[in-house]
Order: C-alpha cells, then sequence, then structure tokens
C-alpha cells in the first residue's frame, strides 16, 4: 500500500527540537509499517548560524529566520510549534487557517484568555490539533488510565502529585525568557504544573476548584527584575468529589526532572515516578504496594519496541505522541481522549489562571471552562 508523505516544519530547535525531530526519524522504521513517511521540509529559528546548524544536524532541507515562511510553504502539512510560549499564538493559529495540522508545545498559551483563542481559531480551521503533553504517551500512565477506567481503584478519593527541578536554585543563574511573564506567561506553574494538571485531568477529571500560593525566591536576575513564580502550591477539588495536592518548583536541590503521583481510591492505590518510568507501583485493597514493571509487549505502546523486559526512556513517550497526531492525520481519527487537543490545553490553561487568582485574593477559586 503506498503511504502518503507528510512534510514538516518545525518552529524552535533547542533541546524540543532534539525531542521532536528524533521521535519524528524513530517513526519511519519502529512503527512499521509507519502511517506516513515523513520530509522534514523546513526548520524556523531567530538565529541564523543557529538554525542553519540545527538543520543541518536535524536533517531538515533547509532553514529560515521567518517562521512565515513555514507558513506559506505548500510542501508542509503539519506545523510542529516549539517556540517561546509568545510564539505560540499567532503561528500556530496562522498555520492552522493555512490547512495545516498542528503541533503545539504546552502551555498552549500565556493566559486562559489566549489559550482559548488559539483553540477556537484552530478548531474552526478544521485541522488536526496537539497539544504536546507528552505524559500521556508513557505506557505506565496509559496502564494508570485503563486500570481506573476499568474501576479497579473504585471511587476516587485523593491525587496528589509534584514537578520539581533544581535549575534556578543557583541565584547567579542566568535570566532567560522563561523568567519573563510577558513572554512566559507563568513560571513554574505554566511550566511545569501545567503537565502535573494535565495529568490530574487525565487520570482523575476534571478540576473544579483551587486555593493556590505561588512565590518567587530570587527576584533579580543579570540586573532584570524576576517576573514569574519559580514555585507554585495548590489544593485541587475535582467534579467526581476528589481531592488533591499539587506543586511544582525550579528551586527544589537535587531534583532533575522529577514528576511524581499516586491515587488513591477506595479499592487501591497507583503511584508513578517519572524517574523510574517504566514502573508502576500498584497497591489491592490496603495490602501494601507491589512494583509492576510496564514492559510487557502486550502494555499500551510497547508493541513498537523491544522483547519483553526491556526498558524504554524518556524520549519515546514524543515517538508515541508525535505517531499518535500521523495517525489521526491520515486515517482521520481522533486525538482525544488518550492525545491532549487543543480544548485540553486550553482547560489546563484555566486550571493555571485560577491558581494564579488564587494567590492574588487568599481565596478558593472555582474553575470555570468556556466552550467554543
Amino acid at each position: 500500500m503506498t503511504r502518503p508523505t507528510i512534510g514538516v516544519g518545525m518552529l524552535g530547535y533547542g533541546f524540543m527540537g532534539r525531542a521532536h525531530t528524533n521521535a519524528l526519524r524513530k517513526i519511519g522504521y519502529i512503527s512499521w509499517p509507519p502511517p506516513a513517511d515523513i520530509r522534514l521540509v523546513a526548520i524556523a529559528g531567530r538565529t541564523e548560524s543557529h538554525v542553519l546548524g540545527a538543520a543541518e544536524r536535524f536533517g531538515f532541507q533547509r532553514a529560515v529566520t521567518d517562521w512565515h515562511e513555514l507558513i506559506d510553504d505548500p510542501e508542509i502539512q503539519l506545523f510542529d510549534n516549539l517556540g517561546p510560549n509568545s510564539l505560540h499564538a499567532e503561528p500556530t493559529v496562522a498555520a492552522a487557517r493555512a490547512g495545516k495540522h498542528v503541533v503545539c508545545e504546552k502551555p498552549l498559551a500565556r493566559t486562559a484568555q489566549e489559550a482559548h483563542e488559539v483553540w477556537q481559531a484552530v478548531a474552526a480551521a478544521g485541522v488536526k490539533h496537539l497539544c504536546a503533553f507528552n505524559y500521556r504517551f508513557v505506557p505506565a500512565v496509559r496502564l494508570a488510565r485503563q486500570m481506573i477506567e476499568a474501576g479497579e481503584l473504585g471511587e476516587i478519593h485523593h491525587f496528589r502529585s509534584s514537578y520539581l527541578q533544581d535549575w534556578l536554585v543557583d541565584p547567579a543563574a542566568p535570566a532567560t525568557w522563561r523568567l519573563d511573564v510577558n513572554q512566559a506567561g507563568s513560571g513554574a506553574l505554566g511550566d511545569l504544573g501545567a503537565h502535573v494538571i494535565d495529568q490530574a485531568r487525565y487520570l482523575v477529571g476534571e478540576i473544579r476548584a483551587v486555593s493556590g500560593r505561588l512565590k518567587t525566591f530570587v527576584p533579580e536576575r543579570d540586573g532584570t527584575p524576576v517576573t514569574v513564580d519559580d514555585a507554585f502550591e495548590a489544593v485541587i477539588e475535582f467534579s467526581t468529589g476528589a481531592v488533591g495536592t499539587i506543586e511544582a518548583s525550579r528551586f527544589a536541590a537535587g531534583r532533575k526532572n522529577a514528576l511524581t503521583w499516586e491515587i488513591n481510591g477506595s479499592r487501591g492505590s497507583l503511584a508513578f515516578d517519572l524517574e523510574r518510568l517504566n514502573e508502576l507501583q500498584i497497591s489491592t485493597g490496603r495490602q501494601g504496594f507491589t512494583r509492576r514493571l510496564v514492559t510487557e509487549a502486550t502494555d499500551p505502546y510497547l508493541s513498537l519496541w523491544w522483547p519483553d523486559g526491556h526498558i524504554i526512556g524518556w524520549e519515546h513517550t514524543f515517538v508515541h505522541e508525535l505517531h499518535h497526531i500521523l495517525q489521526a492525520i491520515v486515517y482521520d481519527q481522533p486525538i482525544r481522549p488518550h492525545g491532549a487537543d487543543f480544548e485540553d490545553g486550553y482547560r489546563a490553561a484555566e486550571v493555571c489562571d485560577a491558581i494564579i487568582r488564587s494567590n492574588a485574593s487568599g481565596r478558593r477559586e472555582p474553575v470555570s471552562y468556556r466552550t467554543l
């Protein structure tokens, strides 16, 4: 059977550029037959020397310094936006209006209002859209979702999660765009907390209220004010009646990329640690936790990979994620429920905004969601 060819245009060439390109190149031989043949058409970035180097390194046919050239290129069918948060909205909407399917890194936008506008515009364009919450594509996380849907945990009572890093602990660490509210929207909240919020929504359900606190520990770097949070803590309430706690920090010394969660139900509990991403901790009834190695060929996504018992890594979540949108494009399949679309990106942004409001008001804040 003849496979379609999908041309990819990518905005951004940092470490996410490496992660996404690695995934796109792997799909062609790990997934066999792949849903489509991938053609890396063009990559865009601000600095000419850097983007030229990225194009050569990643295997793109050409490099540009103006993202509008990606939008205007008829050879590009999939636009992959990995730029700073301030460049999520305009290029993504422009690509969708040009008829291109779109992937946008999280957070979808800097505020809930901006995210809603992006979702509205892209949905109206009728293209496939995926917000890149890649941790939905960890096999252990997907297995947890299956167990919860099957009722194995009973009624869910608690969700608690944290996402901790330490790259800003040193007060002398340089300023970046991630510390500027105009470019980033928020700090640890949107950068790390958005992932935690999406995991909560994916596994437990919609969040209806929050009580949150934000903290900036170092108010100035390189003579420039830091205008976003360094850490946040929040208590959340779900529409199901479950309660939870979530937090994220870029000041947790010794923690490099530590995402963890635990879910407690009336019949059992689950626990997950990204630093041991091939494992799911399971407790049934009131028994202690046992380790379930999620590496069987019958486990989610693992038919793509190695013989039973062979572990996979962080980078493979992007293979699963981008394979998912390629299947959606080629076979006209929905992104949801297991992929996050732009509605999911928007709803995560509403929770982030409610936490910001709660920090300002000192009160519990309800979370309301708009429709198209």
